[in-house]
């Protein structure tokens, strides 16, 4: 079966940080500037992160999990540490063992 490929155009448009939330430039900064307040421009200067509705939306391109701008950490799935999955496997044998006695 082939592989899933990533929306290129996307992957260059967007970086993704080390915490998941995806950046991008914000619009309406390219050109006609000289009508836009010095504050706008300046607040334009920065780079956003996407929404989460968006980010569910470019997940289905990147083949990947993303997180938005209002989701927090602590909802992220993370992977146990060598330490904490012993724990759990341990747990797991005494259970095993407690219900096969």
């Amino acid at each position: 079966m082939p592989k899933n490929k990533i929306h290129k155009g996307l992957l260059k448009r967007i970086r993704i940080s080390k915490t998941g939330k995806a950046r991008h430039r914000s619009a309406f900064h390219k050109h006609l500037s000289s009508h836009k307040s010095g504050k706008r421009l300046r607040q334009l200067r920065k780079d956003r992160y996407l929404a989460n509705s968006d980010a569910k939306r470019l997940e289905k391109l990147l083949f990947r999990r993303l997180r938005g701008r209002t989701q927090p950490a602590a909802d992220r799935k993370r992977s146990p540490s060598p330490e904490q999955r012993r724990a759990m496997q341990a747990e797991k044998r005494a259970a095993a063992a407690a219900t096969a006695d």
